[in-house]
């Protein structure tokens, strides 16, 4: 069962037996259901498997946690940090579930492919070992992989700050600047990546998972990318309000942002790459400014 907020936008869907709004030459399986009634997909999952996936943006995952009983199974798509509080998911339900069973369902997974049933492959993370293996029951198949892991942390921060990694590297690709500069910019970004992450408590072999290296080289590269299409946008002179406007969806390294970089800061994990995100889409940079500021940074070694 599938449920959405938007009454009309439910119906819309029953009728069509599609998502018209962002998939729309891909059509709903026979069996699947759909509801704008919470109560009712609450107790459709408890009558099934009894697991309830939220895909919403990072803003209303709090929102949707404090919606259900405390007992229910949960795993997030959300991939990014809460807009004011700067808490990500794991955070968020700590605060408003403390003994929910709860996890991530992360990795690289642009949702046109996944729809189509191209291979993917997918991080199912959580400290409750039940939780990850129900999760490996209801979606691993021949088209989708699943693998676990106990790195709740790491695979959030990989999953939130690829994206602002994704929009630097739109607006290195934007700029021409070839794909040295593509190169470097993603490893380095790892390296940052990889920083933050251990000291908020990750591991770092996380990050050369599907949730850190996976997830950072599909949403940098890929065209599906709507991070990376910022960039590319922002590398043309166009301004942020217009790019957002035009994309029609929710962009996470945009609001993003500004949090990783508050975070490393007090936590004093240099980020760079990071720095000259915020400040391109505050405007106190020009993309090419940026680029500059990045290359006469002072020569250190690589470890």
């Amino acid at each position: 069962m599938l449920w959405a907020r938007d009454a009309v936008q439910v119906a819309d869907m029953r009728s069509a037996r599609c998502n018209t709004r962002y998939l729309a030459d891909v059509a709903f399986p026979d069996a699947l259901q759909l509801s704008h009634d919470l109560a009712e997909a609450i107790a459709h999952a408890r009558a099934n498997d009894g697991l309830i996936i939220i895909a919403t943006p990072m803003a209303a995952l709090g929102t949707m946690l404090q919606s259900l009983p405390d007992d229910a199974a949960t795993m997030w798509l959300c991939k990014g940090f809460e807009k004011n509080t700067g808490r990500l998911g794991h955070e968020i339900a700590q605060a408003l579930r403390p003994h929910a069973r709860c996890g991530i369902l992360s990795g690289p997974s642009f949702a046109h492919e996944v729809a189509l049933g191209q291979p993917t492959a997918l991080v199912a993370a959580s400290n409750d070992a039940a939780l990850t293996e129900q999760a490996i029951a209801a979606f691993h198949s021949d088209s989708l992989r699943v693998y676990t892991s106990t790195d709740p942390i790491g695979v959030e921060v990989g999953g939130a700050v690829k994206n602002v990694l994704a929009i630097a590297t739109g607006i290195v690709d934007g700029m021409n600047l070839g794909l040295n500069a593509r190169a470097a910019l993603i490893t380095r970004g790892l390296a940052e990546m990889t920083r933050l992450g251990v000291a908020l408590g990750a591991r770092p072999d996380t990050f050369m998972g599907l949730s850190g290296l996976g997830d950072l080289v599909l949403t940098a590269t890929g065209n599906l990318s709507r991070n990376r299409s910022v960039g590319l946008q922002l590398a043309t002179g166009k301004k942020l309000d217009q790019i957002l406007h035009d994309l029609g969806h929710v962009a996470e390294g945009v609001y993003s942002a500004a949090t990783v970089g508050q975070r490393a800061q007090a936590l004093g994990v240099s980020m760079p790459i990071t720095e000259a995100v915020v400040a391109v889409l505050d405007g106190s940079l020009t993309p090419a400014e940026a680029v500059g500021a990045l290359m006469r940074r002072e020569a250190r070694a690589e470890g």
